[in-house]
């Protein structure tokens, strides 16, 4: 006999699974989150280090859940992204009142958001955190699934959504296979601070090595997404930080001034990763368990999010028609509506990094030539802003705003 019985396990505590958690209690469902890691008590800058880009459908989610109105006041709109090839004096340029939007998106530090996603989680009525706890076993039966901690803890649910990451062991468990590729490439991830204000402006800089990003934090800081192929990549992680901001520097130039590194340096190997299923008996995928990116377009935390709205979507009205939400049929639905989507932000962020990330004369000449036409078609332009957004496709109810 388990000794606690629920809806849905969620396994893994993060941004993904915790934002699912959330989602879920507030359409009446009950859950269990079980996690490696207890929750910091302080989340220190050294706590992740990161920040993401949060898109305005996302965006809406996250006020619709209660998570936004929990960040602190330091997120920062992004008003305008410029993306340039380079040297190159041919661009793209998004400006937000060319949409009629308060903002493209917005930058905020994950320590904050994750603060903030705990904080709902524990407001939450119907959800229960497991922390820190191993799991043991998952037994998937017909009519309903047993999680099996290692101290001898059972659950019993319905169904588990598998939210542990990259290297998901529940994934493993149920013999779903992948499909992963190394980039032979290094993120560099920091924060600095900078002379003259950036107002509110990305930019997004393609070089031969990858794209360096600079990202509009609060306060006149950046966060700095900086990609850099082997072995440069290994000697840039050697140096000291004076050294390291010279060189960051170079890449950066002049035109918010003098840079101050306020941050510690993180360096992630880059690689893309695809589940070949996101469902299997009773278990649904969400997040990096299911499809993990190039940061080229800065769209790994979205279309997690993208995940979570739409799987609570079809969770929810199964439960409303008193289906059994662990069935296979109503799994299908989550299937079908995500996988088109993924894997096209998997062959597009696989693809434009192959493009940049090149200096070959011709190619670059095509780029070019490409990024300045869309800036000057207007209709295609706006639907590229309204894809960076993620305003486009056939969007979930809480990416819209609305309650589920």
């Amino acid at each position: 006999m388990a000794n606690i019985e629920t809806d849905i396990v969620i396994i893994g505590g993060g941004l993904t699974g915790g934002v699912m958690a959330v989602a879920l209690t507030s359409a009446g469902l009950h859950c269990v989150v079980v996690d490696r890691q207890a929750p910091p008590e302080q989340l220190t800058p050294e706590f992740d280090g990161r920040a993401s880009a949060i898109a305005q459908a996302p965006q809406q989610m996250l006020a619709r859940l209660g998570i936004w109105p929990r960040i602190p006041a330091e997120e920062s709109p992004i008003l305008d992204i410029r993306v340039s090839d380079g040297e190159s004096r041919l661009f793209l340029h998004y400006d937000h009142e060319e949409v009629g939007a308060p903002a493209l998106g917005y930058m905020v530090e994950n320590r904050h958001l994750r603060h903030a996603v705990q904080q709902a989680l524990y407001a939450a009525n119907g959800g229960q955190l497991k922390a820190p706890a191993d799991i043991a076993s998952i037994d998937a039966g017909p009519d309903s699934t047993v999680v099996s901690l290692a101290g001898g803890e059972q659950i019993s649910c319905r169904m588990v959504i598998a939210a542990d990451g990259r290297g998901s062991w529940t994934r493993e468990q149920a013999g779903i296979q992948v499909t992963a590729w190394d980039y032979g490439q290094t993120g560099f991830v920091c924060t600095v601070a900078h002379e003259h204000p950036h107002q509110n402006v990305a930019h997004e800089r393609f070089l031969p090595a990858g794209p360096f990003a600079i990202l509009p934090l609060s306060n006149n800081r950046a966060s700095i997404v900086w990609t850099e192929k082997e072995p440069a990549a290994a000697h840039i992680k050697s140096l000291d930080d004076s050294a390291f901001m010279a060189t960051l520097a170079r890449r950066f130039g002049d035109f918010l001034g003098q840079l101050e590194l306020v941050s510690p340096r993180w360096a992630y190997p880059l690689s893309l990763q695809f589940a070949w299923s996101s469902t299997s008996e009773r278990l649904a995928l969400i997040g990096d368990a299911s499809h993990a990116m190039h940061p080229i377009a800065g769209q790994g935390l979205n279309m997690g999010l993208r995940d979570v709205a739409a799987l609570a979507e079809v969770l929810t009205d199964a439960h409303r028609l008193g289906l059994d939400i662990g069935a296979a049929h109503v799994l299908e639905g989550y299937e079908r509506w995500r996988g088109f989507d993924n894997m096209l932000m998997l062959a597009s962020t696989d693809g434009l990094n192959r493009l940049f990330s090149n200096d070959l004369p011709p190619v670059r000449l095509a780029r070019d030539i490409g990024l300045a036409a869309v800036n000057k078609i207007g209709p295609l332009k706006k639907a590229f802003m309204r894809h960076a957004m993620g305003q486009s496709g056939n969007l979930p109810r809480l990416l819209k705003g609305q309650a589920l």
